[in-house]
């Protein structure tokens, strides 16, 4: 699925963002800190993610809930993660021109399967959340 430039937005504003992942018979829920959007996925960047990586590479389910006050999203899709290849490089590249003082120990690259608005009431249509049905 598609990113909308209304989730996209709302991630990359959000003040706070919690990941969960579920492996080893347990949940596991950490902050997000940075956080990058493409066209079709959402990039976390692993600085002290050692059960989250465990459990993604045991079971690729997770959930990226992101919001402001009482707006916000929830994204349950895949993950993968990464330790090598091209798109850990481009990984480590961005990282370095957003915070240099980090090291990227890996990246997960979240799929989006389902977008949920988690405001109260709903603020957003569908068509803000999942795109266009056309």
């Amino acid at each position: 699925m598609q990113i909308t430039p209304t989730v996209r937005t709302l991630i990359e504003a959000a003040t706070a963002k919690a990941l969960a992942t579920y492996g080893a018979g347990s949940v596991n829920v950490v902050p997000v800190s940075m956080v990058k959007v493409t066209e079709s996925s959402i990039w976390l960047f692993d600085f002290f993610m050692d059960k989250t990586a465990t459990n993604v590479q045991a079971n690729p389910h997770c959930a990226l809930t992101a919001w402001t006050e009482m707006r916000g999203v929830q994204i349950k899709g895949d993950a993968s993660y990464h330790t090598s290849g091209s798109v850990f490089e481009e990984a480590v590249d961005w990282v370095a021109t957003q915070n240099p003082q980090r090291v990227v120990k890996g990246l997960l690259i979240i799929t989006p399967i389902e977008v949920y608005d988690i405001s109260p009431g709903g603020l957003y249509s569908n068509e803000e959340l999942q795109g266009s049905t056309d």
